[in-house]
């Protein structure tokens, strides 16, 4: 049965050297469009649901390329906020055999970092949704962000919607005190958590 699915969080443009090539060695980077909540929805859409993905993406000529490679899948994204001036970045170097690989993250002053809450009409978008699915890399971008998660999972309480959470622990946007804090009070209306 079709179901609308919500998912809340960033997407991020991700830079890659082709292969296993390093950055210091790369003369070209190969651009994708990603994100942990954007997965989710990516993989909704294909299994045949009403999956969207909200967020705050630029207006301009990128914003519309990462809008684009969401629709190519089925993602709906009526919900995203067209603000802002620019796109998270990250750049991945895929590691080999013992080499791990390697994320350097470019997302100060995302369109999602400086969202506000009144971007986001919760009544609206939890309209006849039956779940919503974040995880802990979206409220650890910054304090606003965490607030306007957890008024996106209140809302979804309100309106009867389940709510999944991967916790995802990023360390290299919070500690883990700020971590614990922020998703100790998420985790209170939550109905299935990952760790």
């Amino acid at each position: 049965m079709k179901k609308k699915v919500i998912t809340f969080g960033e997407l991020m443009l991700r830079l890659a050297p082709q292969g296993y090539t390093r950055f210091v060695q790369a003369d070209s980077f190969g651009a994708t469009y990603g994100g942990g909540e954007a997965n989710v929805a990516v993989s909704l859409a294909n299994y045949g649901h009403d999956a969207y993905f909200v967020s705050a993406l630029p207006a301009h000529e990128i914003g519309q390329a990462a809008l684009n490679s969401l629709r190519r899948y089925g993602v709906l994204t009526d919900y995203i906020n067209r603000s802002g001036n620019r796109l998270g970045i990250y750049f991945l170097e895929k590691g080999a055999s013992q080499r791990p690989s390697k994320v350097i993250y470019d997302r100060a002053d995302s369109s999602i970092a400086l969202a506000k809450k009144e971007d986001f009409d919760w009544d609206a978008i939890f309209k006849d949704a039956k779940w919503f699915h974040f995880t802990g890399i979206t409220p650890a971008l910054n304090d606003n962000v965490a607030e306007i998660t957890l008024e996106a999972c209140q809302k979804a309480k309100e309106h009867g919607v389940k709510i999944s959470c991967d916790l995802n622990y990023r360390n290299k946007l919070w500690s883990k005190a700020k971590a614990k804090e922020v998703m100790s009070e998420l985790a209170k209306d939550i109905d299935v958590g990952i760790a």
